[in-house]
């Protein structure tokens, strides 16, 4: 069956990249990310058949980010993982990453494998995605229903037992919607209770601006992303009354470094 999938991945990516490829890189932005939200999704149909033998295991997710990274690439745009040193495996953490674009989904594909034992809480409606959410669901998605602040807080102090049980990662947007300004969105404060209630570290995750992506101008041109793993964020103490000061602290360490990444990344011409 691993021989059979991987065959499977093979042919999809060749027939994606040969699509691709057949395009110009000044091809319009709707058709580049028709083709990275199509090709992603096909990604993920292709390996269902193997994610099914370990539903909701982690794990199922590193042959389909192998393959969105390879997807990356065809369209232009790579990305580099710094920070490697500031992970800690041997205990959990709530991830908090910023959030620009579904292309934002290339950037977890480079931070899985290497993150640890990873979950992503999402909103519910990706679940309803075709291909992807179920795919989504096979490598242990949280999803979460935004409309209903009992279910979410339920779900996820269920979820949080596994940070403290199985030294699992939480990967949270903490700013709850795409922003593609130089400076951060407000956070939300549900990441910030599961840490607290964990005792665990925040571990900050910053994103370079994608410069090569503009909606508004419609353009998709080819270039390189930077994606920062920070030093943990110790909570180990603290209590709910602390929550305001450490929301302030996390999201000011983050912005700070998201416009030292903006800078740099200008500076090199991408």
């Amino acid at each position: 069956m691993y021989q059979y999938t991987m065959g499977c991945v093979w042919v999809g990516l060749a027939c994606l990249l040969a699509l691709i490829l057949s395009f110009s890189s000044k091809a319009p932005y709707q058709l580049k990310m028709a083709i990275f939200i199509i090709g992603s999704g096909t990604i993920v149909l292709i390996c269902i058949p193997l994610m099914m033998f370990k539903p909701r295991d982690y794990r199922n997710a590193f042959i389909p980010a192998w393959g969105c990274r390879q997807l990356c690439k065809a369209l232009g745009v790579t990305m580099e993982v710094r920070g490697l040193e500031n992970i800690r495996t041997e205990h959990g953490a709530v991830v908090l990453i910023n959030h620009q674009s579904f292309l934002d989904l290339c950037g977890l594909a480079y931070l899985w494998p290497v993150i640890g034992r990873a979950t992503v809480v999402s909103k519910k409606e990706v679940l309803f995605f075709p291909f992807f959410g179920f795919g989504a669901w096979l490598w242990g998605t949280l999803f979460i229903n935004r409309s209903s602040k009992k279910d979410s807080i339920c779900a996820l102090q269920k979820e949080s037992m596994a940070i403290q049980e199985r030294n699992c990662k939480l990967l949270f947007f903490p700013e709850g919607t795409r922003n593609i300004k130089e400076t951060l969105l407000p956070f939300k404060k549900g990441p910030f209770h599961i840490a607290l209630q964990c005792q665990c570290p925040i571990q900050p995750v910053v994103i370079s601006k994608y410069y090569f992506l503009n909606r508004e101008e419609k353009s998709f041109r080819p270039g390189h992303a930077i994606i920062h793993i920070l030093p943990e964020i110790h909570t180990a103490g603290s209590a709910v009354e602390d929550m305001d000061t450490i929301i302030e602290s996390t999201r000011n360490t983050m912005e700070i470094e998201y416009k030292k990444l903006c800078q740099e990344i200008r500076r090199r011409g991408h």
